[in-house]
């Protein structure tokens, strides 16, 4: 065996590096939106509640379309659907630079909801075809750390740019280097049976662990396979559970910033080192939810114990953001502290990708996922509207946030009893 057959490690470097660095520059085309808020509502006359309605815009489109995205990414596989849906919802992202009100933000979100609904299915995929069992939640952890990376250690500097140049630089900005990412993933992704790089060893060695690609023919969709996927409970445990997870993050995503500011009364810059803490935490509890998984799977050959445990154990830190509520005026310290533990825990409960990856029928994974991800966004539709109807109503924080901790204690209970037993479908033929 040669040099180069032995030490190959295609699977981490490029592939894994690029499934990061898209997923990082997915969450900061999110999450811009919520660091201008505060500037952009004030220079186009936004109310909280017209707010809510633009954070929900992105996931209309987002959730709606993540069935329509799976499928196309089972029929036109992975390196065209990445490239496509990277580069369009980038430019989208671009264009909310030049909106001039409330529509125009609206139909941006939704045109960036439209192009980013195929990724976290691809990702899936990915995982599915280039990692075997045993590295799979170790693989998700590293890619997954990037929806909250970026903001952890760009929020002080998107904070200050927005202050110097003013909030549609912000969208100038991502939307560019999501453009320039595209053209690279477009030469550089290639699937395993494709790569001139990958060595035969690595290729046996991801396909011994359950990975590898589908080597049957493509299956035409079918309505019926939705029911069929939606009839196993690991499937819609998962679905459920992800739903509970998702409202945490999708608070900080969104509405985070308007809190600190509106709401805890820090000026705009202490706000942006603020939110750096939570991302931070969020991105440890990412890393190590997969690390804690991978050696559990090791030791006890146990898929259920290896995948549950870290993500219940997740949900039930995320639901302690209710104690925020409880927090006297001027202890921002505490509040912050909660608020980063809540954040590590809903970051543990990324590994449900590393759920589908392992229970989803290799025929189908873009559509398991597709599934899986419209359920856990849902979430980004109703969770904004909950919040800023229930802010503008009342002034208060104190209902959303206690909304937040009681969908996270279903989602806990969702993975925990109804998911069942994780092993992966075999498809009725």
């Amino acid at each position: 065996m040669s040099d180069r057959q032995r030490r190959t490690r295609e699977r981490w470097f490029p592939i894994l590096g690029l499934v990061a660095v898209a997923t990082m520059i997915n969450y900061l085309d999110r999450t811009v939106l919520g660091i201008a808020a505060p500037y952009l509502t004030k220079e186009l006359g936004l109310t909280a509640a017209s707010l809510g309605v633009v954070f929900s815009a992105f996931s209309w489109s987002y959730a709606l379309l993540q069935i329509p995205g799976g499928v196309f990414l089972d029929r036109f596989g992975t390196r065209l659907t990445y490239t496509l849906s990277l580069t369009l919802w980038s430019v989208f992202t671009g264009l909310m630079g030049v909106v001039q009100g409330l529509p125009g933000l609206v139909l941006t979100r939704i045109g960036v909801g439209t192009f980013e609904a195929p990724c976290f299915p691809a990702n899936s995929r990915i995982l599915a075809t280039w990692f075997p069992q045993q590295e799979r939640a170790r693989a998700n952890s590293i890619y997954s750390v990037g929806q909250y990376a970026g903001i952890a250690f760009l929020s002080v500097p998107l904070f200050w740019i927005t202050q110097q140049f003013g909030w549609r630089s912000l969208f100038f900005l991502a939307g560019g280097l999501g453009v320039a990412l595209g053209i690279v993933f477009w030469l550089r992704y290639r699937e395993p049976s494709e790569s001139l790089t990958v060595s035969a060893e690595e290729r046996a060695h991801i396909e011994a662990g359950g990975g590898g690609e589908y080597k049957g023919a493509r299956v035409a969709f079918s309505w019926r396979h939705i029911g069929w996927l939606l009839r196993h409970r690991q499937i819609l445990g998962a679905s459920i559970g992800q739903f509970g997870g998702n409202s945490t993050q999708v608070f900080f995503v969104t509405w985070f910033p308007t809190y600190l500011v509106n709401v805890r009364g820090m000026d705009f810059l202490n706000a942006g080192m603020m939110t750096m803490l939570p991302y931070i935490g969020a991105s440890a509890g990412v890393l190590v939810a997969g690390q804690i998984s991978d050696r559990l799977l090791k030791r006890t050959g146990s898929a259920n114990l290896a995948r549950k445990l870290p993500i219940v154990g997740g949900m039930l830190l995320a639901s302690t953001i209710i104690a925020a509520n409880f927090v006297p005026d001027g202890s921002n310290t505490l509040v912050i502290a909660i608020m980063s533990l809540a954040f590590f825990g809903q970051g543990m409960t990324n590994l449900g990708w590393t759920v589908i990856s392992d229970v989803a029928p290799k025929e189908l994974i873009g559509l398991t996922a597709g599934i899986f991800n419209f359920s856990a966004n849902l979430a980004g539709i109703v969770t904004p509207l909950v919040i800023g109807y229930a802010y503008q109503a009342t002034g208060s924080f104190f209902g959303p946030l206690v909304y937040i901790g009681i969908v996270a204690l279903i989602g806990a209970f969702s993975y925990s009893v109804i998911l069942g037993d994780i092993h992966r479908l075999e498809m009725e033929r």
